[in-house]
């Protein structure tokens, strides 16, 4: 079963991201939702790639670029989801295991 599967900001992988992009990138909670563009995050392009590789080693996974390309028009948060749960699987256990220590240090 795919963890993000549906629009919610509940589902375990949603929050992790949610957690990097609050804890490491300094976006308000409030501009995170599955509907998010990330390029609509405040993000700029060195950012954008720098979120992405803090999401591939929380996750421990290599998202290839033509799954996602974090520059392309109209990516969403759920879209980046869907494409982690794709990448694992979708047996996907998630970071929630790391320790916020290490969510800072991806």
């Amino acid at each position: 079963m795919s963890s993000c599967a549906s629009p919610s900001s509940s589902s375990p992988t949603f929050n992790s991201i949610a957690a990097i992009l609050e804890a490491d990138f300094k976006v308000a909670r409030g501009a995170i939702s599955p509907g998010t563009v990330l390029t609509d995050l405040g993000l700029d392009s060195l950012a954008l790639m720098e979120f992405v590789f803090a999401v591939e080693d929380a996750f421990h996974l290599r998202i290839p670029e033509d799954r996602l390309d974090p520059r392309e028009a109209g990516i969403t948060l759920q879209r980046l989801c869907e494409v982690i749960d794709a990448e694992s699987g979708g047996a996907l256990a998630g970071p929630s295991a790391l320790s916020s220590a290490e969510l800072a240090l991806a």
